[in-house]
């Protein structure tokens, strides 16, 4: 017997997050299993309702992994294809929910669609109660007066503001991916970069612009400032090592500047330069 939560729950933010505390919470009043049900991709994908432009703030081992970390037993990942998205709420709940599952309880947000009828929670909560399952309907997280979403974190995102998107996630915006080779001007300038190429091509990227990061390689955190612009690469502060071809993780701190030409490489440098020292007074605040 399980308690599941339905959605595709991208970037687990603190909506999401008060969702999975009242899963878990209800799960083990009742001695049963907290369920996070999820799907293979993004709905909008497969329905192609803007999917050119669609970048996902987790993926799916990042999602999972998070969702763990809350508490959740198990990670239900269904497949999400056209014949899937046929399915009404009452087939979805019955079938795959109750019947699959196990389910005796679900855990709604205030915005969950379920069905291909689209169904609100206000008319979920009595379908479900006709099918035998107990409703629970979780309030939205608030920052301020926003109510947090993936939709609003995604447009802090493409402005680059990544200071509300990390207070609407709970967590700092991260990109994670490999270490490749370039042009390695920044090394001859005495600012050698790590760049990245990201693991999934799907992850929404920030803004183009200069940023303070956090940085962590070979098992170790670090700090940085990090360029994104046709490529991402990152300047990791008191370091030196070897690691084309190693895993990096980059956590968006705060964004220092717009990306910009230079005429000449000393104009460069120096803007190099005075960017570190930004980084570096901003983390002496920090500490």
């Amino acid at each position: 017997m399980a308690v599941a939560a339905t959605g595709f729950f991208d970037g687990v933010h603190l909506g999401h997050r008060r969702v999975v505390e009242a899963l878990v919470s209800s799960a083990r009043s009742k001695g049963e299993e907290a369920v996070a049900v999820t799907f293979s991709q993004h709905p909008r994908a497969v329905l192609q309702q803007d999917a050119r432009d669609l970048r996902l703030l987790s993926s799916a081992r990042e999602k999972e992994a998070l969702l763990y970390s809350l508490g959740v037993d198990r990670v239900e990942t269904l497949p999400f294809d056209r014949a899937f998205a046929r399915l009404s709420a009452e087939e979805y709940i019955r079938t795959i929910l109750r019947d699959r599952l196990g389910a005796t309880a679900i855990v709604l947000g205030y915005d969950n669609r379920l069905g291909s009828d689209r169904l609100t929670p206000d008319r979920i909560v009595p379908l479900a109660e006709s099918l035998g399952l107990e409703v629970t309907v979780v309030p939205p997280a608030l920052t301020g007066a926003v109510v947090v979403s993936s939709t609003k974190i995604r447009e802090a995102l493409e402005k680059g503001d990544v200071a509300s998107a990390e207070a609407m996630l709970g967590y700092a915006y991260t990109l994670r991916g490999v270490v490749v080779g370039g042009k390695q001007l920044g090394r001859t300038l005495g600012f050698p970069t790590a760049n990245l190429r990201l693991y999934d091509p799907l992850k929404m990227i920030p803004a183009r612009g200069v940023y303070l990061t956090g940085v962590e390689v070979l098992g170790r955190h670090y700090d940085g400032m990090t360029n994104v612009g046709d490529i991402i690469e990152t300047h990791i502060f008191d370091f030196n090592e070897d690691i084309y071809g190693l895993d990096l993780q980059v956590r968006f701190k705060k964004r220092l500047r717009d990306g910009k030409r230079f005429e000449n490489l000393d104009g460069l440098k120096a803007q190099l330069a005075a960017d570190e020292a930004v980084c570096r007074a901003l983390l002496g605040q920090e500490a």
